[in-house]
């Protein structure tokens, strides 16, 4: 059985939530991303709460220059500078089903410069 791209991700993600749960000291990590952007939250699971959230989107980002990974390290350093201030230090990574390589990798680099521990 071949499985389309999407569906293998979605295997993927299901696999890495069973292990990656969130809760208030340690919030889950949660990155999606499209062909064009990439969202990045820390979601306590435990009352389904987003505690913060950044993405390309964002305003600070709309005028940003380099490429679509350099975005998403300052995305990361984004999410790990809010964290910071909302007292998270600690947090589970939750890749999405993405292969941990280019954007997501990015970003995760950028979360641990910016002060993220995962």
């Amino acid at each position: 059985m071949v499985l389309s791209k999407v569906a293998r991700r979605k295997r993927i993600h299901r696999r890495i939530r069973k292990i990656a749960q969130g809760s208030a000291q340690k919030p889950r990590f949660s990155v999606f991303r499209s062909n064009k952007e990439i969202y990045a939250q820390l979601i306590d699971d435990r009352t389904g709460k987003t505690l913060v959230a950044a993405s390309s989107r964002d305003k600070e980002f709309s005028k940003a220059k380099g490429t679509k990974s350099d975005i998403a390290k300052e995305v990361g350093k984004a999410v790990a500078e809010k964290a910071v201030k909302a007292g998270i230090e600690k947090v589970a990574f939750d890749r999405g089903g993405y292969l941990y390589h280019g954007r997501v990798k990015s970003l995760a680099e950028g979360a641990r410069e910016g002060g993220l521990k995962f």
